[in-house]
């Protein structure tokens, strides 16, 4: 079966959907398919990375600045996100697309829709849509929404009856080894002091959450044998600053870039500070109790409905650093807090989520 992904990573959009993409190829390969990605030459690009997986890769120009059109299309806040127009989007994408012959094409593109899919048709068997907004309709065979407080009746109206709807955290594209280490993770749970925290803002971090997440710390009372794992992204424009920051703290702080052993990292932590994105199904599947906090709108969603589960707790966007640094305080203080945050959030993903998308698209309907 030959699987194609139109995706992208940018300074913009972040590093999350070609991250999930990429989760989702690897199991696509490991179970003998072939997988290759279309994506645009924004900055911030993951190109590298998808070549360095094996996966072939087609870049598109990146054409921001150049007299292209406009942009915008009416009723999608995200547009903008794909640099030119979606009509012209759709023909290169076509064009890549032209020898390859493709049982599917994975869409993971908020700038995308319905009329970009019904153009891109033509060239492929079936489309599969990855999205987590639930705010413009598609017109695919599959759709994917991994977030905790989606209902499936959400997406009615928007995509065709006999669209197959994989809804939940069930369904959440985590890479084997999160998995693997579940259980070891699950078990050192129970009575562990707060000593490790893992922060980790997403792949770019654009306005320097971090940095602010560490002047919390900073001013938090923290045993002075805590130690920090701080996790960014090579894009990330402030990573100089956090590195210089991260060696003034009062505390061992290791800053890492682009790291591959995520799941070991989340496995050794007593609690994590974080984007309240994607990575919350990687700290949910290994009971990591953890701080949220909401950086786009599109991550509002999954923050609730975490904090009413009871499986994180959520930093809005007004709260101060001092309620922060109290928050971080009282977990500290708190193991029992700790102990029942990490229990319910392993009861919301157990890391299978790749290997059901993966049935669902070769025809099996044990997902």
């Amino acid at each position: 079966m030959k699987v194609v992904f139109r995706t992208d990573a940018s300074v913009q959009v972040g590093t999350g959907h070609v991250m999930r993409c990429l989760t989702l190829a690897d199991e696509l390969t490991r179970q003998g398919h072939d997988c290759r990605f279309i994506c645009r030459q924004h900055e911030g690009h993951l190109g590298e990375l998808i070549a360095s997986k094996g996966h072939e890769l087609i870049m598109l120009p990146n054409l921001r600045g150049s007299e292209t059109g406009t942009v915008g299309s009416e009723g999608n806040s995200y547009a903008d996100w794909l640099g030119i127009p979606w009509q012209q989007d759709a023909e290169q994408t076509l064009e890549a697309l032209a020898p390859v012959k493709a049982d599917w094409l994975v869409v993971d593109h908020y700038a995308l829709d319905a009329r970009w899919e019904q153009r891109i048709a033509q060239a492929v068997d079936q489309i599969m849509v990855i999205d987590d907004l639930a705010d413009r309709s598609h017109d695919c065979a599959v759709l994917l929404d991994q977030n905790l407080g989606r209902d499936p009746a959400d997406y009615d109206q928007k995509v065709p009856a006999d669209c197959i709807r994989m809804i939940g955290p069930m369904f959440a594209l985590l890479r084997p080894e999160f998995r693997q280490v579940r259980e070891r993770s699950l078990k050192r749970r129970e009575n562990q002091n707060l000593r490790r925290i893992l922060i980790s803002l997403g792949g770019v971090d654009r306005t320097n959450v971090t940095g602010h997440v560490l002047d919390a710390l900073a001013k938090a009372e923290l045993p002075a044998e805590t130690e920090l794992d701080i996790i960014m992204g090579a894009a990330a424009p402030y990573l100089s600053e956090v590195r210089q920051q991260a060696a003034r703290l009062p505390f061992k702080a290791t800053v890492s870039v682009s790291v591959s052993d995520m799941a070991e990292r989340m496995c050794l932590a007593d609690l994590a500070i974080g984007a309240a994105g994607s990575t919350s199904w990687e700290r949910c599947c290994l009971g990591l109790p953890a701080i949220t906090i909401i950086l786009a709108d599109n991550q509002r969603l999954i923050g609730e409905a975490l904090a009413r589960a009871k499986a994180a707790l959520l930093i809005e966007d007004n709260q101060t650093l001092e309620d922060l640094g109290k928050l971080i305080t009282r977990l500290a203080e708190s193991n029992d807090e700790r102990v029942a945050c990490a229990r319910k959030a392993a009861d919301i993903c157990d890391g299978g989520g790749a290997e059901r998308v993966v049935s669902a698209l070769i025809g099996s309907s044990e997902f």
